[in-house]
């Protein structure tokens, strides 16, 4: 691992002239990507679990990019989808590798994961319902499955976001024993799977290692009173600061937090970082086209919107932002919105930024993780260009789409 690979990355710490002349060569907005950066995160986490099989959660950023790259690092990937899987392998993985965590899955998802384990049974599936492994059994699959537990906790940084105690998630955690030992004699019930919630930070350490005891104690009596498994997978959910005045986990107390909460296991713990690792690797670069002065408000309209980045709006998300253009202006509080018709389309209100004037190149934060996998086309928007760099290089390796690429599909 890189030894200049620091625990965040914050906004300043690109190479600004660098995002000038990406946005003069490819236009905005822009996704930029550090896939150094990506590497590092996913190095820096696994040296803090060096007894943990880790994954990289596919959902946080499927990128063919991303994957390939984590893939040469030495990650596997856990999957909540076919169209995941099938990234996946188009990526390079082994799908005896690949885990598939099935959230009430249609039956073109179930029907590819079980076409898919015929010639690959390595392959696993964890259920969250009992419907799930009934209707695998329908389909004469009787292979590799874990169990997905709802411990009754949850964690986060939004209700939205807290899995561990929302009922669509898994199975309720004093029902797992029991259907436990009917899985046992139907299929090859190999490990339990549980996720609290997501961006989890300092705050959220305790209800996450409540949550992990809770996991690994029902892992011990699996163990004690049904059979040997082979693994018991906490899930991801590590966080990473999005406020500028948010300190980074320390991994190695998140590691030692991590295992004191396990406790003594004979199976193989296994963990599914997401956020963790692609976060703060990709900026968006957005251009200033309206200052606007009213008596409320300095609005700052930019051409990226929710359909660039929509976690602001669905969240109430914060993401940093910064003027790259000049940096050294006296800030300003304004508000920053796009070109969609809601009021939802706002990036930030009364924030102080460097002075933006029109023409001015913004760059928004942390929008590795649930950013270019959210963006759609609200308004009849292409979605836009994606641009990685590494090892000094930069190349696209996402197309801006075309006012032809959103009507293509309609008839």
């Amino acid at each position: 691992m890189s030894h200049d690979s620091p625990p965040v990355r914050r906004l300043a710490d690109w190479d600004h002239d660098r995002l000038g002349r990406l946005a003069a060569d490819h236009g905005t907005p822009l996704y930029v990507l550090d896939l150094d950066r990506v590497a590092a995160n996913y190095e820096r986490f696994a040296a803090a679990f060096p007894d943990a099989h880790v994954m990289y959660a596919a959902k946080a950023h499927t990128g063919g990019a991303v994957l390939s790259k984590l893939l040469a690092t030495g990650a596997d990937i856990e999957c909540a989808a076919w169209g995941e899987l099938h990234r996946a392998i188009e990526a390079g993985a082994d799908p005896n590798t690949l885990q598939y965590t099935a959230v009430n899955p249609p039956d073109r998802d179930l029907d590819y994961a079980v076409d898919l384990a015929a010639d690959n049974p390595g392959l696993t599936v964890t259920g969250g319902a009992r419907d799930t492994f009934d209707r695998l059994a329908a389909r004469g699959y009787d292979g590799r499955v874990a169990v997905r537990v709802n411990p009754g906790i949850g964690t986060g940084h939004h209700e939205k976001v807290a899995t561990g105690k929302d009922a669509k998630f898994g199975i309720p955690y004093d029902e797992v024993a029991d259907l436990a030992a009917d899985l046992a004699d139907r299929f090859d019930l190999v490990g339990l799977h549980a996720h609290a919630g997501s961006g989890v930070l300092h705050d959220d350490l305790d209800d996450h290692c409540r949550a992990i005891g809770k996991v690994a104690d029902l892992g011990r009596r699996v163990e004690r009173e049904i059979t040997d498994l082979e693994f018991v997978d906490f899930g991801g959910g590590f966080g990473v600061p999005y406020r500028e005045d948010e300190e980074p986990l320390d991994m190695g107390v998140v590691g030692e937090r991590v295992r004191e909460a396990v406790g003594e296991l004979d199976a193989q713990i296994k963990l599914e970082p997401g956020r963790y690792v692609v976060a703060d690797a990709e900026l968006i670069l957005t251009e200033v086209n309206t200052v606007k002065e009213t008596p409320a408000a300095t609005v700052v309209g930019v051409d990226a919107s929710l359909a660039t980045l929509i976690r602001p709006a669905m969240f109430g998300s914060y993401h940093p932002i910064r003027n790259v253009s000049a940096p050294d202006r006296d800030p300003e509080p304004v508000s920053v919105g796009g070109p969609c018709c809601t009021s939802a389309d706002v990036f930030c209100t009364d924030r102080p930024i460097a002075e933006p004037r029109r023409e001015d190149l913004l760059a928004v934060g942390n929008a590795g993780a649930y950013g270019y996998e959210l963006a759609n086309q609200f308004h009849s928007q292409p979605r836009p260009a994606e641009v990685a760099v590494e090892d000094g290089a930069a190349r696209v390796v996402r197309e801006r789409e075309t006012i032809d690429d959103v009507t293509r599909v309609e008839r």
